[in-house]
């Protein structure tokens, strides 16, 4: 069931403010891919999640600040509210585990570099604004990216290898 339209209101807004375009249908989603088959396009599922709050979402604003160097669209699904919308644009990202908040940088149609919930957790927007910053000076350019390009960020893990992130590390 979808959280309340007015609860989400103000976390749509945030990116929308960025001009994000929000994508609230599968056939909205099916559109944007389409268009977008010869350009770059940052997919942004957003959640309700604190991480989206604190993290995801400031890091677009940041990432967009920082560097010349855009995606020509940014697009966006809402998980738990567009329901379907999301579940659409989850099929775009085949073999790759739903997680929200999430970053998808396409180019060409294909996904190029991820930024999962488990990259958003316990870092701040602005080193997750440097690895986005990061994708789009590698991706959104007219040359070829280099074949070592990164594809996730390079995160450390910390604290015994378990897979938390390092907000959770003490409760192991």
């Amino acid at each position: 069931m979808p959280y309340p339209k007015q609860m989400v209101e103000p976390m749509r807004e945030e990116l929308t403010q960025l001009g994000v375009k929000e994508l609230r249908t599968a056939d909205e989603v099916d559109a944007a891919f389409d268009e977008a088959q010869d350009e770059t396009m940052l997919l942004v599922i957003n959640s309700v999640c604190g991480c989206a709050a604190g993290n995801a979402r400031p890091a677009v604003a940041k990432a967009q600040e920082a560097t010349d160097q855009q995606p020509d669209r940014y697009v966006t699904v809402f998980a738990g509210q567009d329901l379907e919308a999301t579940e659409r644009a989850r099929e775009y990202l085949a073999g790759i585990p739903p997680s929200s908040p999430f970053f998808a940088l396409f180019r060409d149609g294909e996904p190029v570099y991820l930024v999962e919930r488990k990259h958003i957790e316990g870092r701040n927007a602005n080193v997750i604004a440097g690895d986005l910053v990061e994708a789009f000076e590698t991706y959104c350019t007219d040359e070829d990216p280099p074949a070592d390009a990164p594809t996730r960020p390079a995160v450390t893990e910390s604290g015994g290898g378990n897979g938390l992130p390092s907000s959770f590390q003490s409760i192991t």
